[in-house]
């Protein structure tokens, strides 16, 4: 059965535009914001300056550039781009600077002073946080040693209810016994030498438990065989002895105990957190521990670096070159210049709903260097139209008619349009994974508009000059369609129902 004339176009463009509405939908839904995030040379952020230390010796440069690049993973992590991490000084006067655009100061300051030094021990004692003992001794958790007995004493003066004995970052020696506290202070523990370092964790991710969210830890074979040597081990000891503790950077942040062996090599951190606080931690136990302690030295609010000025220019010279280009091909091409201009406004709105969507979703951060990508890629999407109209011409010049023309058209300059954005993908792909700051967001908005570019060339341009090839009106190739003979160098457009003919004197 044959399909009803603009059937087949209409089809593609039915879907597009229900995609633009679920996008718009989106996009504009209240409270959640409808402008894209903007990086720091547009919008500014926070600045936070880190100290490293070490307990003993030096601060190498290997270990500052480790530091460096694990901070990088761990903003990024947390659905942020374009931060800048970098380095000044070196040795033990070394700082580590990290910028980045629109975060709450103290969030991202908690994030990037963790150590993340991670390990499972068995509890050995559990008692209340406050201390028993009256003593001007001042005890920072946690406290370390090689036997119980030397601890006990340690253990009755130990008062977690002071906000100095539950500040964390303090690396302990995973070899020995450790008395610290819980992370609210209420329990305090006596806890045996690490059956599990947190350097046997493979994976780790924030999941919803039901009533709360938690964090789920997936661990190497070496892991996956201590944990259950270990669960074998304490799962018929009585209570606390057969708890295990979850120690980061110092202090407990959960005691669960083993009802049986556990031998698939997962287990879980739960703590009542939010879907913030687990995914943050999911995150810096991903990325591992940094090779030295932190210390907060100052955070600030900074100011754009480029500013409105710069993006209001750069959302002008976008504009311009959008405008000129249209004129161009409305000028050029007439009726087919009209279809490229609406391709090119159909572009514009499905990349502003993708800044905007994925600056929710996963922190895409708009910078100037972004916009020169977006403006970029204005240039290759008239690239796709000029190479399908001009096989268009093509065949009728070769004696096609219109309708014959649009389709084979198509057919020939698709394969074109598919090869040079492939090549735009490539080199966008290849930049964003060898480069680092506002190079990649280059990078990532020019393949994310060139990947538009193939969407829009499929579901909107092709289908619209179908149906414009099947009017009367386009058929008789008026001037005002862009492809009248006279222009073409032919006597005139062949019929939709006459022979095609295989050449034309050209002039005649």
């Amino acid at each position: 059965m044959a399909s009803a004339p603009g059937g087949r176009s209409g089809r593609p463009l039915l879907g597009l535009f229900l995609l633009i509405a679920f996008l718009g939908v989106w996009t504009f839904w209240p409270n959640l914001g409808s402008t894209p995030k903007l990086g720091l040379d547009l919008r500014g952020g926070t600045q936070v300056t880190l100290t490293p230390r070490l307990t003993s010796g030096t601060i190498t440069d290997t270990q500052l550039s480790e530091a460096v690049n694990i901070i990088r993973q761990r903003v990024n992590g947390l659905g942020v781009a374009e931060a800048e991490v970098s380095t000044q000084g070196s040795g033990n006067s070394a700082s580590i600077i990290v910028s980045v655009p629109g975060v709450s100061e103290q969030g991202i300051a908690d994030v990037l002073k963790q150590t993340a030094l991670l390990d499972f021990r068995p509890v050995e004692q559990e008692v209340a946080g406050a201390s028993t003992v009256q003593s001007t001794e001042t005890l920072i958790a946690p406290i370390q040693g090689d036997t119980a007995e030397s601890l006990a004493s340690a253990l009755e003066k130990l008062d977690c209810t002071k906000p100095e004995a539950r500040q964390g970052g303090n690396p302990d020696d995973p070899k020995k016994w450790i008395i610290t506290c819980s992370r609210d202070g209420g329990t305090k523990y006596l806890l045996q030498p690490a059956f599990i370092k947190g350097t046997t964790i493979s994976d780790a991710k924030p999941e919803n438990s039901g009533t709360s969210w938690q964090v789920s830890l997936s661990f190497n074979a070496e892991g996956t065989q201590q944990l259950a040597d270990a669960s074998k081990a304490l799962y018929q000891n009585t209570s606390p002895k057969n708890q295990f503790a979850i120690v980061l950077d110092g202090l407990v942040f959960s005691n669960p105990y083993f009802q049986e062996p556990i031998l698939g090599g997962k287990a879980s951190i739960s703590g009542q957190f939010t879907v913030e606080q687990a995914t943050t931690l999911a995150n810096t136990l991903r990325y591992g521990a940094l090779p030295l302690t932190l210390d907060l030295a100052e955070v600030n609010s900074i100011s754009p670096t480029l500013g409105q000025d710069q993006l209001d220019a750069g959302l002008l010279a976008g504009g311009i070159g959008l405008f000129l280009v249209s004129i161009y091909l409305l000028f050029y091409y007439r009726a087919l210049g009209v279809v490229a201009g609406a391709s090119l406004a159909v572009a514009a709105v499905i990349s502003y709903a993708a800044f905007v969507i994925l600056g929710r979703q996963m922190g895409f951060t708009l910078t100037l260097a972004g916009i020169a990508g977006a403006i970029v890629a204005v240039g290759i999407t008239a690239d796709s139209f000029v190479v399908y109209f001009e096989r268009i011409r093509d065949e009728i010049r070769e004696g096609k008619s219109m309708r014959t023309a649009v389709s084979s058209g198509w057919t020939r300059a698709r394969k074109t349009i598919l090869a040079a954005d492939a090549v735009s993908m490539i080199g966008a792909f290849v930049l964003y994974y060898l480069s680092i700051g506002s190079v990649r967001g280059f990078a990532f908005t020019l393949g994310l508009t060139t990947a538009i570019d193939v969407l829009v060339a499929f579901m909107f341009t092709k289908p619209m000059v179908t149906l414009f090839g099947r009017s009367a009106w386009f058929a008789r190739g008026s001037k005002w369609t862009g492809l009248d003979p006279q222009r073409l160098g032919v006597t005139s457009v062949a019929s939709a129902h006459a022979p095609s003919a295989t050449a034309q004197n050209v002039g005649e």
